[in-house]
């Protein structure tokens, strides 16, 4: 009997916990499933008595053009910004392993402070970065002779305001892809990389018949993150262009808002936000299943 009651105390005790991160974790997505399936509006949140609306404001979102627009501008975002994240970070990850160990630790240590430095604070040091007339990328782009970037206004243009989020975001998740990497690669045993060297592969054909196939897992793990990070990045993007100018950088995160804020459509930013995180487990599922195989 004492060893039974003994089996279960480390569940008891980790008990309190998981139940808090189930309730943190799932009393919001829940409460917006719900007001996804009402008519929520400002009326609605002042003096409550949400109606019951099923699948209505689903079918408005998905029968009107603004959204499906969102959606492929999303996709697009997501796919740029992941490859260009992963690959950046294996290609760091790389040069961490073949660095002496002083500049390893510098490296390490700087990417480590990229990593660590606040979301907003490195957002407005983005828009100093590409101020039209103080900023400095203007200045070096001008120096360098492109004299057309003379006073050019990054945020009035869709492209260009894209071109300087995908940037920002780059620049923030590399840091943490490139570390995990890089550990990874520290639990591979050297002697695999030496007999490789000896029969005469070449630096791609070690990654690709070792590094690779050894972590495998570990780049589905950081992908999944990247893509999950990257489709409901909000912060960058609010505060950068606010989803402008138009709606060139308004994505799905930030539709959700817009529609909810500006037009009080609770329900609307709601059911917005739901197809979100459907259309995150539809792409991620299989990769998930095969992380859990794995």
């Amino acid at each position: 009997m004492w060893s039974r009651s003994r089996s279960y105390w480390p569940y008891l005790l980790i008990a309190p916990t998981v139940a808090g991160g189930a309730f943190l974790l799932l009393y919001p997505l829940l409460k917006a499933l719900l007001i996804s399936l009402q008519h929520f509006r400002m009326g609605e949140l002042i003096r409550g008595g949400a109606a019951f609306a099923g699948l209505d404001n689903y079918a408005e979102l998905l029968g009107g053009e603004q959204f499906w627009q969102v959606l492929l501008r999303t996709l697009v975002w997501t796919v740029i910004n992941v490859v260009l994240i992963v690959g950046l970070a294996t290609g760091v990850a790389l040069m961490l392993q073949h660095l002496r160990r002083g500049l390893r630790l510098a490296l390490m240590s700087a990417l480590a402070l990229a990593w660590a430095m606040p979301i907003i604070a490195a957002t407005t040091v983005f828009q100093w970065l590409f101020q039209s007339e103080l900023g400095i990328v203007n200045w070096l782009l001008v120096t360098l002779g492109f004299d057309s970037f003379a006073g050019y206004t990054w945020f009035a243009n869709g492209t260009a305001t894209f071109a300087v989020l995908v940037a920002l975001v780059v620049w923030q998740s590399v840091p943490f892809a490139a570390l995990t990497l890089y550990a990874g690669l520290t639990t591979i045993p050297s002697e695999l990389f030496e007999s490789a060297r000896i029969d005469g592969g070449t630096g791609r054909q070690v990654f690709r018949h070792v590094t690779f196939p050894m972590l495998r897992s570990l780049f589905a793990l950081i992908t999944s993150l990247e893509i999950i990070w990257v489709a409901k990045c909000f912060p960058q993007i609010w505060v950068l262009s606010q989803g402008g100018p138009g709606d060139a950088t308004t994505t799905l995160p930030v539709y959700a808002f817009k529609v909810a804020r500006v037009l009080h459509r609770y329900d609307l930013g709601s059911a917005v936000a739901i197809l979100l995180v459907l259309v995150l487990a539809a792409a991620l599922i299989s990769n998930l299943r095969r992380m859990v195989r794995s």
